[in-house]
This record gives C-alpha cells, structure tokens and sequence, in this order.
C-alpha cells in the first residue's frame, strides 16, 4: 500500500469522532441545528442517567472493544489529524479552503442522489443531480456553491441511511478503528459508500490518494472550533456522550430531522393509589337527609 494512501487512512479516524457534530443537512434543516439538536438530547441523556448507568444501556454489548478504539482515534486526532488541520487553516486562506470545501462536496452529490433514488425519494434526487450538473459547470468544477442560491438545498443521505428506510435496525453500537461511531447497519455500509464515491475509481492513484488526503485535512480543519466545543460538553466521560451524540444525529438523519416522539418512560403511567374523592358539600338551605 502506497504511504499517502496509508496515512490517509490513519488520519481518517480521528475525523470520525468530530463528524457527530457537522454532519451534512437535510433540508429544511441546516447543520447548526441538526447538530444541535443531538447534542442537546445527548447532553440530557448524560446529565439524567448516572455513568455506571449509561455504560450498562442496552444496545452497548461491545463496550469493552468500542472504548479500546475510541481511544485510538482520539489519540490519533490529537497527535496527527489536529495538528495538520490547524496548519492547514494557518497558511490557507478562507476563500480557499471554501472553495476546497465545495468542490469536495461536490464530488459527493453522486451519493446522494443515488441514495434519495433507493429511498423513494425522486424529488430530491433530481434536485441532487441538479446540483451537481450546475455546481460542475457554472461552479467551476464545484469550487462554488451557485446551486444553494438557485434554491437547491443540500441534502445528506448514505447508504447507512439507505438500509434504515428499508426496515433495517441499527444494532449494536460500534466504535470502528480509523472511521468512528457506527453501528453494526452503518458500519457494512461504509463499503457502498466507498465504492460509490467517484475519486476512489481514479486510474492514478497517485492523485486520488492525494486528493483523499486533501479532502480529509479539509474536513477536519472546518471541525476545528467544534473539537473545543465536544471537549466542553463532553463531560467526566466523553465516550458516553459521544455515543448518545451519534445515536440522535443518526435518527435525525434517517427520518430527515423529523423523527417520531419516543414513548414516554413506563414509570410515568404505574399505577398509583387514586386519591380519595371529596366528600360532595351539602347545599346550605337543603334538608338534611332522613335516617
């Protein structure tokens, strides 16, 4: 394996971690809130429940493994991923990094589309193909985002999303090595999305190795203020809000910033003793009752 592809990968993982808190948008959200809207609900989660409580939460059997990894790649952002991410903001000016940051997206709107086809959702494929279409041609090969000021908002689907619309449960979670927060849906679906992603089919692989690596500085450098904002929410234990965090952004994604109202805990309807009934007040001018 060449070293550029190699340390792409490594540098990956730390990525993942930050991802919770600026995953894409699904319209008419934007990524503000979608991501505030999970950490919030995380942070209750954390706060309501003790941490041996949180840690013994059903849907977490592989804990042991997940905190092991998440470990690693958080090790590995801070040593690798961050440092070159500040460097990269530091000598790349803004309007640069913008235009990097849209032509990756761009790149990407392939995915999309094919997604919002496999959920039923022509509409908003059409309008994915649309984007891509215009951002490739009057965006300069993506460097600007001309489609959002046409009223083609950006959506975010994968194929993890993809298997939810067609019934398939999430499973355990998952804390994979390299790529972060998953489950055992999500994590299988990394390699359609993979696949599907068009630099990976590249003929030279010189350049595609290259331009992952770009792509992955890039992302992580626009996380760079969200990194400080994780580390001050998180808490005395930042595994468990970070799985909470990546639990209610994935439902949010999957039922496009609209998910059903989960019941309400069963304690809150146990039976009590009713209380007794008042005694009715006689009215002051009626007889009383004969014996």
């Amino acid at each position: 394996m060449p070293i550029p592809v190699l340390l792409q990968r490594l540098l990956s993982g730390g990525l993942c971690l930050l991802l919770l808190n600026a995953c894409g948008t699904v319209p008419p959200r934007s990524v503000d809130s979608d991501a505030a809207t999970a950490v919030g609900e995380a942070k209750v989660t954390a706060e309501g429940n003790s941490t041996a409580e949180a840690r013994n939460k059903p849907g977490d059997p592989l804990e042991g493994f997940n905190r092991a990894m998440y470990t690693f790649n958080d090790k590995m952002d801070r040593y690798i991923l961050k440092p070159v991410a500040k460097g990269y903001r530091a000598v790349t000016p803004k309007p640069v990094r913008r235009g990097i940051s849209n032509f990756f997206s761009n790149l990407r709107e392939p995915i999309v589309m094919l997604n919002n086809l496999l959920q039923g959702k022509p509409a908003d494929a059409v309008s994915d193909l649309s984007r891509f279409v215009f951002n490739s041609t009057f965006g300069i090969f993506g460097l600007f985002d001309v489609a959002s000021k046409m009223d083609l908002p950006k959506h975010n689907e994968d194929f993890g999303q993809t298997l939810a619309v067609w019934g398939v449960s999430d499973g355990a979670y998952l804390v994979l090595p390299f790529f972060g927060p998953s489950n055992l849906r999500d994590g299988p679906a990394l390699v359609v999305d993979w696949e599907t992603y068009p630099p990976n089919h590249m003929e030279e692989r010189s350049t595609r190795a290259k331009l992952l690596l770009v792509e992955t500085v890039d992302k992580r450098a626009q996380l760079l203020d969200a990194s400080d904002i994780l580390d001050q929410a998180a808490g005395q234990d930042p595994y468990v809000f970070v799985r909470e965090t990546f639990r209610q952004l994935r439902r949010n994604q999957v039922y496009d910033g609209n998910p059903p109202q989960a019941a309400p805990p069963a304690f809150l309807f146990e039976d009590d003793n009713p209380a007794p009934a008042a005694p009715k007040q006689r009215p002051e001018n009626a007889p009383a009752s004969s014996p």
